[in-house]
């Protein structure tokens, strides 16, 4: 089943390799990324959430294991800034152009800086939100990285 997204456009259109793994989104889930790793029957450990945050007060867009969270200080020094935090969820809409939930780092409305958490790396693939709620896309990690030139920083508790 192929599911058509801007996220996954993105990709096609820089000859990024992925597949498309679609699933039944819970929106009363208490973890939205924990329910899509067990909808897809995949460890959490690769399986990661795509996070709208703020680094002294410019749009940063982080990719972190669903299992973990953002360390807002190493974010923030990752960035080269002083202080980070997460962007309002009407916010993160409007800026990438997805719904919570739906977020993902391909894509975006408007392009922003990308961090990976360096745990991505130790993976063969990762999987990602692909650009619509119940819609990740499984890619190696440095193709990942390379289709939207992000960095690679240890930014997770």
């Amino acid at each position: 089943m192929t599911k058509k997204t801007r996220g996954t456009a993105f990709l096609e259109k820089a000859g990024i390799a992925f597949t498309v793994h679609p699933y039944d989104y819970d929106p009363k889930a208490p973890a939205a990324g924990l329910q899509a790793a067990e909808a897809l029957q995949q460890p959490a450990e690769i399986v990661y959430k795509t996070l709208m945050t703020e680094v002294d007060g410019k749009p940063v867009c982080v990719v972190v294991q669903v299992n973990h969270e953002v360390s807002m200080k190493k974010l923030a020094a990752a960035a080269g800034g002083k202080s980070a935090n997460m962007i309002k969820p009407v916010d993160a809409e409007r800026m990438t152009g997805y719904h919570v939930g739906g977020i993902s780092p391909f894509g975006q409305k408007k392009r922003v800086p990308v961090i990976f958490d360096e745990s991505a790396f130790q993976a063969e693939k990762i999987f990602i939100n692909g650009g619509q709620r119940g819609v990740l896309v499984a890619l190696a990690p440095e193709d990942a990285r390379r289709a939207v030139d992000g960095k690679i920083a240890a930014v997770a508790n």
